[in-house]
């Protein structure tokens, strides 16, 4: 397949401005092309995954990507999908976003070789440009009625927008000319929500080039579609908040049970968004969600495979290990301090104060048990579980043996309560 029967294939594509266009320069040249991410906030998410991932297929295929930190529109806040105003960060903050933003592009993308990876920064040219330049230089270019009918303006017109968002577009659109004069960037990317702020961008081209209404540049706009499960709800939400790419924020654990929990009906796009596999393995996969879902081997696949990509091939095996002790009666004696703290982040913990106390004193200080009568019963009927192996010492008195990594102790009582111990 050719890179856009592959995103075809994929589900990848949106809208094209110029299908036959771009498919013949793609087909014929090795394209630059950008997308942006503006930093506002220290980590991206599973979200911006997708536009990563699909700047990674164009630079397999050959095409250089220009993955672009907005150190400067992300001091303005994009009204793209937004129903309220966002709120502006001082610039220290954005610039400290943009060096963790920064860090994390550079792990998705090869920058040496032939179809190296370029990163750039629109606080380089934009962060210098006077009130005066701007409005003078690329302001002019643009009509106010041409503004308001982009759907990101048109749709908060009625809630209210304020003059620096509403000129977000301006800036996008700058970095496009900029690019693509400066760079020979000819295409763009991003989320549907983007084809505004994109196309708004070709037309700066065509205008600050001097060319006619009717004439088009030799530029293009792509757009991938915003990720949503089957249930209409956005992709890479939980309770506990978004699924982030920064280990710290989200661990690589959480991560990849996140994808294994992936419902049948959306496993199979998920798998064409997401990974590398080919149309003859993802077909393969589909069958077997089809056959035989309760095994979950595409469940599987996909978290494997986003895992590696997202944190190494440890972390895949590091969750394996997690997964095994806590559902498939692995050894939990055998995690790591580490592994104990990504596999247990969420269940109830006891800091111990003092050393050397009895099982069920234990029980009744870390609210495990209701009282000591409680505590006895339950460790006399064999519902408790000492990291994993059953207890039924009533007089047991806690020690080192009993301790992970010298830090932790897992206690279970019944099936599936499980209790934190922390020293």
């Amino acid at each position: 397949m050719t890179l856009l029967e592959d995103l075809k294939f994929r589900g990848l594509v949106n809208q094209m401005t110029d299908e036959k266009g771009l498919e013949k320069l793609l087909s014929e040249d090795k394209v630059k092309l950008y997308c942006g991410f503006d930093p506002t906030g220290d980590s991206l998410h599973i979200g911006h995954l997708l536009t990563i991932l699909t700047l990674r297929r164009f630079q397999l295929a050959g095409h250089r990507p220009y993955p672009l930190v907005g150190g400067a529109t992300g001091l303005i806040g994009d009204p793209s999908g937004k129903k309220a105003e966002r709120t502006l960060n001082e610039q220290e903050v954005v610039e400290g976003f943009s060096d963790k933003i920064r860090d994390q592009l550079l792990k998705f993308l090869d920058f040496k070789g032939e179809s190296k990876a370029t990163l750039v920064n629109n606080y380089e040219w934009i962060g210098s440009m006077t009130v005066i330049d701007f409005l003078r230089d690329v302001g002019k270019y643009f009509g106010v009625n041409y503004m308001l009918a982009k759907e990101s303006v048109e749709s908060r017109i009625s809630s209210g927008i304020s003059f620096t968002e509403f000129s977000y577009q301006i800036l996008q659109s700058y970095d496009f000319y900029r690019l693509n004069k400066e760079e020979g960037v000819k295409l763009q990317i991003g989320g549907s929500d983007q084809w505004g702020n994109i196309t708004a961008g070709l037309e700066l081209i065509r205008r600050m080039s001097g060319m006619e209404e009717s004439e088009r540049p030799d530029a293009y706009g792509f757009t991938i579609p915003l990720v949503t499960k089957a249930d209409g709800s956005k992709f890479g939400k939980t309770e506990g908040g978004a699924i982030w790419l920064d280990r710290d924020k989200t661990s690589p654990y959480e991560f990849y049970q996140f994808l294994l929990n992936t419902e049948d009906q959306d496993v199979v796009k998920f798998l064409k968004y997401f990974t590398f596999l080919s149309k003859e393995k993802i077909d393969k996969l589909e069958v077997e969600v089809q056959e035989r879902a309760h095994e979950r081997a595409a469940q599987k696949k996909l978290a494997e495979e986003l895992t590696r990509v997202v944190h190494g091939a440890e972390a895949v095996e590091e969750a394996w290990k997690i997964s095994a002790a806590l559902f498939g009666g692995g050894d939990l004696k055998q995690l790591t301090a580490n592994e104990v703290l990504q596999g247990f982040k969420d269940v109830p913990s006891y800091k111990v104060s003092e050393e050397g106390l009895g099982l069920v004193e234990l029980l009744v200080e870390a609210e495990i048990a209701s009282s000591k009568r409680q505590a006895r019963e339950d460790i006399k009927n064999g519902a408790v579980y000492i990291n994993g192996d059953r207890c039924q010492e009533i007089d047991k008195v806690m020690d080192e043996t009993d301790k992970i990594d010298g830090e932790f102790t897992i206690i279970r009582r019944g099936k599936k309560k499980f209790f934190l111990i922390k020293y």
